[in-house]
Formats: structure tokens, C-alpha cells, sequence
């Protein structure tokens, strides 16, 4: 007898709610993780975060993850999406 199919999740996507997650906390949004969508930015016009929130998110990812954001790797930081890509590969290294 076949059991029944599950939605496949992606690791990314695992690890895009993750993030979504985290950064709500982190920075006590008033939004819901899953309501931020992965390719929307997370600065200026996107979520609104400002450089305050890029420091905290960087030193959040650092401890987490083990992964340092620096500024030449701004555009980790363009969308949820960049950020979970930046740190698997960082991670695979």
C-alpha cells in the first residue's frame, strides 16, 4: 500500500523560514515569518529594514550559522533568498 505523497521542501526553503523566522524574532517584527516573501528585499522599499537591522542580522547569521557577512557581501543580504543561498554555500565549504 503506497503511502501518501508529501509536499517536497527544499532545504532552501527549510532554511528561508528559518531565516524568516529568526530575523522576526531577532528584530521583534510586527509580521509574520511566513508573510515575507524569500525574493523581496529586506531593505529600504522591501521589508524596510535599515543598516541597524543589517548589523544585527549579520551578527545574528554569525552565531547561528558560523557564516561572517561582510560589506563586500552586500548582496547576500538583497533578499531572504540571497541570505539562505550565501550561507549553503558558505556552509559546503
Amino acid at each position: 500500500m503506497a503511502l501518501p505523497s508529501q509536499p517536497q521542501i527544499r532545504a532552501d526553503d527549510a532554511l528561508e523560514q528559518e531565516l524568516a523566522t529568526l530575523i522576526v524574532e531577532a528584530l521583534r517584527l510586527e509580521i509574520l515569518p511566513e508573510h515575507i516573501d524569500p525574493s523581496s528585499a529586506l531593505f529600504g522599499e522591501g521589508l524596510g529594514l535599515d543598516s541597524i537591522d543589517m548589523l544585527e542580522i549579520a551578527l545574528l547569521v554569525s552565531k547561528r550559522y558560523g557564516v561572517e557577512l561582510r560589506s563586500e557581501n552586500k548582496a547576500a543580504l538583497a533578499s531572504l533568498r540571497a541570505l539562505a543561498n550565501h550561507i549553503g554555500q558558505q556552509r559546503i565549504r
